[in-house]
């Protein structure tokens, strides 16, 4: 999608420095939702069944919605400031910019977390391992659901400038107004507190990456020019990468939380069935990456594509592979909620180094 809408990224300069933003911020909340249904299903605390469930899955389902808002709200503003001061955009374009950061984000609500919920019963339900299978599948459906909806909000806007403002505002509004409805039943619970509290101190960390991994991914364009080949990877690779993490650091915490494993980096040496298969897993998909994307725009390109995307590989997975385990040591510690940092630092940060690992491996090719 990306690769074949390439003519709205040259026209409107901001999109490309926003959209790493928009999909990991997605992606953080998708992957502290998932985090969360994982572990309550294993304890218990979640029943593994769509209607009828606990307080605490109602109470889950509604803080994930309201750190949608608020983190599309600081994406927004945040984001906004670094599309126009990195691609020199008019100042007045902020509004239109943060208009279609809170539209994007407003309107995937209405997919990816009803589905986030229901692929974690159906996984449970099955005999299936949450923590290995949720987050991958989610993170990959929300690449795609936020790269449409991101897609189709900037044609809107682009081809009807005037009417666009008006509607995607409207959008805004309910989106906004939604949120506050429903958070007024629970805006005491503690649990909901707790976890915007945390969530919050995660988010302006992933804010702050995420727009050094836009400006990162602007640099690319600047170096290898309109290499569709390349567009076509980028969010894949960024995806995998995130996906390994999440494996690692969720198998990881519901180990700790069920007493299984000690809550020591040393016990990394106990986990390495899950690192391993991971990232054989991960390796294998690379591969994929490489040769479809040769396949669609020249087998000529395979051998550079495959040189390019496993280097990345091998200079980025062993990182976030120790990041996610650190972060599940360090917040367990300290008596925070692992699932309520795990997955939304190292998907962020996991982002940020996959396009970085890759700038450096397309400059060494070139």
């Amino acid at each position: 999608m990306i690769a074949y809408n390439l003519h709205l990224f040259d026209t409107i300069p901001w999109a490309l420095v926003i959209y790493p933003g928009i999909l990991s911020i997605r992606g953080a909340i998708g992957g502290l939702y998932a985090g969360r249904l994982g572990t309550a299903l294993h304890l218990g605390t979640i029943k593994p069944r769509l209607f009828g469930n606990t307080e605490e899955a109602y109470v889950l389902f509604n803080t994930v919605n309201t750190l949608t808002l608020i983190s599309a709200l600081l994406m927004g503003s945040l984001g906004s400031i670094v599309g126009v001061v990195v691609t020199g955009t008019p100042p007045q374009e902020f509004f239109t910019i943060m208009s279609v950061i809170i539209a994007s984000m407003g309107l995937s609500i209405l997919v990816i977390s009803p589905l986030t919920f229901w692929v974690s019963v159906a996984s449970f339900k099955r005999g299936l391992d949450p923590d290995v299978l949720v987050y991958p599948i989610i993170s990959t459906i929300a690449d795609l659901t936020i790269t449409g909806l991101y897609i189709g909000v900037l044609s809107f806007v682009m081809f009807t400038p005037g009417t666009s403002l008006i509607v995607l505002n409207v959008i805004n509004m309910l989106f906004i107004g939604g949120i506050l409805f429903t958070v007024r039943k629970i805006r005491r619970n503690r649990e909901f507190v707790t976890t915007v509290k945390e969530f919050m101190l995660t988010l302006v960390l992933v804010t702050i990456i995420v727009n050094i991994t836009g400006t990162a991914l602007n640099r690319i364009t600047e170096v290898i020019g309109r290499r569709p080949e390349i567009f076509m990877m980028y969010p894949a690779l960024i995806d995998t990468v995130g996906d390994v993490g999440s494996i690692i650091g969720s198998t990881a915490t519901t180990k700790m939380a069920l007493g299984v494993m000690p809550t020591e980096f040393r016990a990394i040496t106990t986990h390495w069935l899950e690192i391993g298969s991971a990232w054989a897993a991960a390796i294998v998909m690379f591969f994929v990456y490489a040769l479809t994307s040769s396949v669609v725009y020249g087998m000529w390109r395979f051998p550079n594509l495959l040189v390019e995307t496993m280097t990345t590989n091998l200079l980025v997975v062993p990182v976030i592979i120790g990041i996610s385990f650190l972060t599940a040591i360090v917040t367990r510690k300290r008596g925070l909620d692992p699932d309520n940092f795990i997955i939304p630092i190292e998907t962020s940060i996991s982002d940020g180094l996959t396009t970085i690992g890759l700038l450096v491996a397309i400059t060494l090719i070139i």
